[in-house]
């Protein structure tokens, strides 16, 4: 294993010291229980959106926090879900007097921690609401996870209530657009390679040198299937068609499209990749509005790709339009 790091058990808390080294403008680090806040939170009659999840899919969550997006986000070790106390805090830490949603990924541990955290904050007299995103069409079911995982859709979600919450819209309209914007997102991912979690020192599947996989997860997990590698049309055709026939996307449609680098795919590949998205959908009729390029929601150094496709309307292409300005997203400040 070989890995910029000095000791796996410190590798988080070092992550978030130098977080905080970086973008001390945008953004605050508190360490025990570990969370990351938005410099000037709280703000007083704004809601506050939350989320969190396992480390090492950076800049997921921690690098969304700032104005048009998250509040707060609360770091578990690698791979591993925040702890109640962590939510608790960080929702006590941002929270005016308009409310806190969640944002919680569809894993076992999220959603169960994310829960007590909120039963917790509900009764010192916290208004919380939790919406769950499960926007993964390759399986139903995984080992993290009791139905389909949240993806590279949370990206797009923390952004789009984010600037909702940002221009004044009140907790149930931020709910209510947060579970619209869950009933229209897909996404679907693929890998060459598996990631080593730097406690485990292994990777967590083997890849033969001319074998990929589909569907896989951003915790490592193996995929739905396991297929002879193909050139870059076939890969993207087959994600693509996974996501396109699950809504399912139609003719006339508009749509943002995000290619996403699960930590490990160079950007040129991944540029190619999604230039093929953009012929694949034009050749059925879906319309790319927005769009979205890089590795946001990684899975430490595997190499692979995901793709989300979103159905906006004009309202959700406003909010996505709005400004941001969080470590990992940038624009119209």
């Amino acid at each position: 294993m070989k890995k910029i790091i000095n000791d796996p058990s410190t590798v988080v808390a070092e992550a978030l010291r130098g977080l905080a080294a970086a973008h001390g403008d945008l953004l605050r680090v508190h360490e025990d229980p570990a969370y990351v806040a938005r410099a000037d939170a709280p703000r007083r009659g704004k809601v506050a959106l939350v989320s969190g999840g396992g480390s090492g899919h950076e800049p997921l969550h921690g690098g969304f926090v700032g104005l048009g997006m998250l509040d707060a986000a609360c770091p578990g070790a690698v791979f591993t879900s925040p702890t109640p106390d962590q939510v608790q805090a960080a929702v006590e830490a941002v929270h005016g007097d308009a409310g806190v949603l969640l944002v919680v990924k569809n894993y076992t541990g999220d959603v169960l921690n994310f829960e007590t955290a909120a039963e917790l904050a509900s009764a010192e007299g916290i208004d919380v609401r939790t919406v769950v995103i499960d926007d993964d069409v390759a399986v139903k079911d995984s080992t993290y996870t009791a139905g389909r995982r949240g993806v590279g859709g949370t990206v797009l979600l923390e952004k789009i209530v984010g600037a909702a919450a940002e221009r004044g819209d009140d907790l149930d309209a931020c709910e209510a657009l947060a579970r619209r914007v869950v009933a229209n997102v897909r996404s679907l991912g693929m890998a060459l390679t598996a990631c080593t979690v730097p406690h485990v020192g292994e990777p967590t599947f083997t890849l033969a040198e001319d074998e990929m996989e589909i569907g896989i997860g951003i915790h490592g997990e193996p995929g739905r299937a396991r297929v002879p590698l193909e050139p870059a049309d076939g890969i993207v055709r087959r994600l693509v068609e996974g996501v396109v026939e699950d809504l399912p996307f139609v003719e006339g449609d508009r749509v943002l499209l995000f290619t996403n680098s699960m930590g490990g795919t160079p950007l040129v590949e991944l540029y190619l990749a999604h230039g093929v998205a953009e012929r694949l959908l034009a050749e059925r009729g879906i319309r790319v509005e927005r769009r979205l390029v890089g590795p946001y929601v990684t899975s430490l150094e595997m190499q692979g790709m995901s793709l989300t496709l979103l159905r906006l309307d004009d309202e959700l292409t406003e909010l996505w339009d709005a400004p941001v300005r969080t470590p990992a997203l940038r624009w119209g400040v």
